[in-house]
């Protein structure tokens, strides 16, 4: 990929294979998941008409279309994902959505395969960044901030959803906490490495963004059960969604990826185990706990770096 910074090859290289083909196949039901958090994102960022967005880490697109929606056809959404599959599915959506509603007011959506830590975007292109979980992966996130700052105009916005603690996600830890009954736990990871969870620390965030030259910066705790797991209209239609999303799209997955046969058939089953009280009236529900960002740049040149 060209532009890309060094340090994020193996995240560029994960998103584009089996990872993220298996994210487009299944885009609905992650859209799905996350959807109340994704409307508490958009509530936050109260995108205005004829308003110029650039969706990091857009992924197949939910948040993309969400905001051509809500922009209308003055303004203007640069999504940007390094994951080509994600991107192809972002397209079809959008070019079924123009095939279904000719001449409905939506802004113009560019998609572009491209590292966001590393793209040269237009100086002050943009009056918004926002994100939903595309921002935790930069192997040196101050200088991926800080390329992302210069393209937003002075005083436009920042706003991203960010995981808190694993702990604090049971949509995660429990499932990943039954795998671990079966199959080997893997070395502990060094701190702060690019993740899912990353961006666990607030304060730490924080600090990131001050050190790229964003002013204002806030953090809001939002939660929410992500109940959406769920297809069938039984309580085992929805344990055997909540089952195959732990096991093959959530990050938990991973512990997996490497294991055989009859180990995976056991560990699926420990997760079906510690997934089963959590069914009820056709739905699988399990928490999730985000942050939510917020930050300005500068008005005034002279106060970034």
């Amino acid at each position: 990929m060209n532009g890309a910074a060094p340090g994020n090859v193996d995240q560029i290289e994960y998103w584009n294979g089996d990872i993220g083909q298996r994210w487009a196949r299944n885009q609905d039901r992650m859209d799905q998941a996350f959807q109340p958090l994704t409307a508490a994102l958009i509530e936050h960022a109260v995108p205005r008409r004829g308003e110029r967005a650039a969706d990091i880490g857009c992924g197949c697109g939910d948040l993309s279309l969400l905001l051509a929606d809500r922009l209308g056809a003055e303004g203007r959404v640069f999504a940007v994902d390094v994951s080509r599959p994600m991107l192809d599915r972002g397209r079809a959506r959008q070019g079924t959505l123009a095939e279904a509603s000719a001449g409905a007011d939506r802004a113009v959506i560019d998609w572009q395969e491209a590292d966001a830590a590393a793209w040269p975007f237009p100086e002050g292109a943009f009056d918004l960044l926002i994100s939903r979980f595309g921002t935790m992966f930069f192997a040196d996130p101050v200088q991926a901030f800080r390329n992302m700052r210069r393209a937003l105009r002075p005083g436009g916005r920042l706003l991203m959803l960010c995981w808190r603690p694993m702990a604090d996600n049971a949509w995660v830890a429990v499932p990943r906490a039954a795998m671990l009954q079966v199959v080997p736990a893997p070395d502990p990871a060094p701190p702060h490495v690019p993740g899912p969870f990353a961006f666990g620390d607030a304060a730490r965030v924080g600090a990131i963004l001050a050190r790229a030259g964003f002013t204002g910066v806030a953090s809001t705790a939002i939660a929410a059960a992500l109940n959406a797991f769920a297809t069938g209209s039984t309580d085992a239609a929805a344990l055997d969604d909540a089952v195959q999303f732990a096991t093959e799209l959530g990050p938990a997955s991973v512990l997996l990826r490497d294991v055989d046969d009859a180990m995976r058939a056991r560990a699926v089953a420990a997760v079906r185990a510690a997934l089963r009280d959590r069914a009820g009236g056709g739905r699988a529900t399990l928490d999730a706990a985000c942050w939510l960002f917020t930050a300005e740049n500068p008005a005034a040149a002279g106060h970034a770096p």
